[in-house]
């Protein structure tokens, strides 16, 4: 028998009484196959003949799984149907709040709870789990009136939720309830609760939470976008928070890549060829831009425009007679994707980076290749 502590405003936590708010059924041979999807009883009926007729091994054990797919996906889509005012106004509670939103649950729903605080946080909103058990012994100091709270139950009576609710109703912070119950002590004592559509957990006997915590973290990833678009979150933004794993380096610009200053190889255009030779060849990119008295790139030779200049006055020539006259270039701000789809399609292997036509930097397909862009 598991118990409730009752939480009533402005009543102290020493007078909450404690009554029962669970007894869970007995197991029921009737209950150990999950219940198959909408429609597909047959189906379920089939895999069973089939296997006892000599089906290949895992026959039953695919219809088990489809059959929680379909279930949490019945689940969820209702769950989507029934969204409503009540959304936005949790919305406006926890992106109004200055602070953090602090997310917590207990059990299962702790566990999902974790996963929502880090894709808060992940996508622009402050965000941190607190465990409800620890916030009695101390960690309630972590939450300011600043703060909003998003309280996870399914059932809206976890006793260890007690103390947490009481404090958000003593200091008047903002609390958004995700719960299965409407009448529930969770439900009734957050500003807005957000109920869960009313389906069977998948698991064969209908007790572990299964569809309702695919529910929670769904409703957890529709607040955490919603935001994000309300924000107008970018994806230079994101890659703030996301500058490891393969995401940050599809994310890289030019600027966190290029080369600057000295290593860039410039010369004038009408550097002799002798010269540029040696200026190219320092550079150590196959390649040297040429620039005018304005400072703007005119032009660039590469390891091709010396073979196609192959002659015995080539020494004797100027940079500007062997360039190739107005490169490809890149911005410092570009993806460095976007470089190397430029490279990739042009079969060159460096890109000058300018700025108002001017060179400030120079990106080479291998510093692409080494930030694991490529």
């Amino acid at each position: 028998m598991a118990y409730l502590l009752r939480v009533k405003r402005d009543v102290p936590l020493t007078r909450l009484l404690a009554t029962p708010y669970m007894r869970g059924p007995e197991p029921d041979a009737d209950r150990m196959t999950p219940p198959p999807a909408a429609g597909a009883a047959g189906e379920a009926g089939d895999v069973k003949t089939e296997t006892a007729a000599g089906a290949p091994a895992g026959a039953a054990d695919l219809a088990a799984a489809r059959a929680v797919l379909a279930t949490e996906a019945a689940a969820l889509a209702a769950l989507a149907e029934r969204l409503d005012g009540r959304f936005m106004t949790a919305l406006d509670l926890i992106g109004s709040a200055s602070g953090r939103v602090v997310v917590t649950g207990m059990g299962k729903s702790g566990h999902v709870a974790r996963k929502i605080a880090a894709t808060f946080a992940s996508t622009g909103t402050p965000a941190l789990f607190v465990h409800p058990a620890e916030a009695s012994h101390g960690d309630l100091g972590m939450i300011t009136a600043s703060d909003a709270v998003l309280a996870l139950s399914n059932s809206g009576e976890t006793p260890e939720l007690a103390d947490l609710v009481d404090y958000t109703r003593r200091f008047a912070i903002p609390l958004v309830a995700i719960t299965g119950r409407a009448e529930s002590t969770l439900a009734r004592e957050a500003d807005v609760a957000l109920l869960l559509a009313e389906a069977p957990e998948a698991c064969p006997m209908g007790l572990a939470p299964t569809t309702s915590t695919t529910q929670m973290l769904a409703l957890g990833d529709a607040l955490a976008v919603a935001l994000l678009a309300r924000k107008g979150f970018t994806a230079a933004d994101f890659r703030l928070f996301h500058p490891g794993g393969r995401l940050g380096r599809k994310l890289l610009r030019v600027r966190d890549l290029m080369h600057t200053g000295a290593e860039v190889p410039l010369a004038p255009a009408g550097t002799p060829m002798d010269r540029a030779i040696i200026a190219m060849t320092a550079g150590r990119f196959g390649c040297l831009g040429l620039v005018d008295g304005a400072g703007l790139l005119v032009g660039i030779i590469t390891d091709g425009d010396l073979r196609r200049a192959m002659s015995p006055d080539l020494l004797s020539r100027t940079a500007a007679e062997v360039m190739t006259a107005s490169p490809r270039t890149i911005g410092a701000e570009a993806l460095a994707a976007e470089a190397l789809r430029e490279m990739n399609q042009r079969r060159i292997t460096a890109l000058f980076v300018t700025e108002a036509g001017r060179p400030v930097g120079i990106i080479h397909v291998h510093d692409l290749l080494r930030a694991g862009v490529a």
